[in-house]
């Protein structure tokens, strides 16, 4: 299993409308295209604006595959675009990919 970390550093004013399109769109976007959300978080800091979420992946190929059919969804590229009339959401995004320790079982 591989597991993605995504960090959105968000531009300041967009974290709430951010969880409104994941909230309304994204979430029932990536169940479709094959990706399971274990979690989201948020900087325990304000001020840093950033919105943490893991994302479970069979491999890195099955990982690319899901998203370049989620980037050219036409729900996702009509959503994306009518959210961001009053400009963009993120001023950066990362992706860090991990997989389980050999030595850890979660029981």
């Amino acid at each position: 299993m591989l597991y993605e970390l995504r960090i959105y550093h968000v531009n300041p004013g967009k974290m709430q409308v951010l969880h409104e399109r994941f909230r309304d769109h994204v979430i029932e976007l990536f169940l479709k295209h094959g990706m399971k959300i274990t979690q989201y978080w948020e900087d325990i800091n304000d001020a840093n604006n950033r919105l943490y979420y893991v994302v479970e992946h069979d491999n890195m190929e099955t990982r690319n595959d899901n998203y370049e059919r989620f980037r050219n969804d036409p729900e996702w590229i009509k959503v994306k675009r009518i959210s961001e009339l009053d400009g963009p959401y993120l001023n950066n995004q990362e992706s860090i990919f991990m997989k389980t320790a050999a030595f850890f079982e979660n029981k």
